[in-house]
C-alpha cells in the first residue's frame, strides 16, 4: 500500500503541476473539450478569471503532494478540484480516454486521502458527542469535562 501511494502522490503531483503550469504557457495547450458544453463549461471559467485561480491551486496542490507536506490538508484540499475534474470528464465530455482520466482522478485523490483516514473521521462523526461552545481549543478530554 505504502508504494500505491507513493506512486499515486508523484502521478497525481505531476500530472497537477503539469495542468496548472500549462494554462500560463504561450502554447495554448489547455484542453478545452470536445464538445459544445463541455467548452462552453471551459471558457466560462477562463473568462470569469476563475480558471486562472483553480490552475494557480492545482501548482500549489502539486508542489505541495510532490513535496509530501501538510497532506492530510492538501488531499482534502484536492477533493473539489477532483470533482470538478472528474465531473467534466463524465459529464461534460465523454468517452473511454475521459473515463480513464475521472477515474484515475479520483482513484489517486482518494489514494492520498486513505493514509490520513484518521484525521478525517472526527469531521465525520462531528455530529456525535458533547457540543463545545467554549473558546479553549484544547480537546475536552484534556479539559477534563
Amino acid at each position: 500500500m505504502r508504494a500505491f501511494y507513493h506512486v499515486s502522490r508523484w502521478v497525481f503531483g505531476l500530472w497537477y503541476l503539469f495542468s496548472g503550469v500549462e494554462f500560463f504557457t504561450p502554447f495554448n495547450l489547455q484542453p478545452l473539450g470536445n464538445t459544445p458544453l463541455g467548452q462552453e463549461f471551459t471558457l466560462a471559467l477562463i473568462h470569469s478569471g476563475l480558471f486562472a485561480w483553480i490552475k494557480v491551486m492545482e501548482i500549489v496542490i502539486a508542489l505541495l503532494v510532490l513535496a509530501d507536506r501538510m497532506m492530510p490538508l492538501i488531499a482534502a484540499a484536492a477533493v473539489p478540484l477532483t470533482v470538478v475534474i472528474a465531473y467534466w470528464n463524465f459529464a461534460l465530455e465523454w468517452g473511454a480516454v475521459e473515463a480513464v482520466f475521472g477515474m484515475l482522478t479520483i482513484l489517486f485523490n482518494a489514494a492520498l486521502l486513505w493514509p490520513y483516514r484518521a484525521y478525517y473521521i472526527p469531521a465525520i462523526t462531528a455530529w456525535q458527542g458533547e457540543k463545545d461552545f467554549g473558546t479553549d481549543l484544547r480537546p475536552l478530554s484534556v479539559i477534563g469535562r
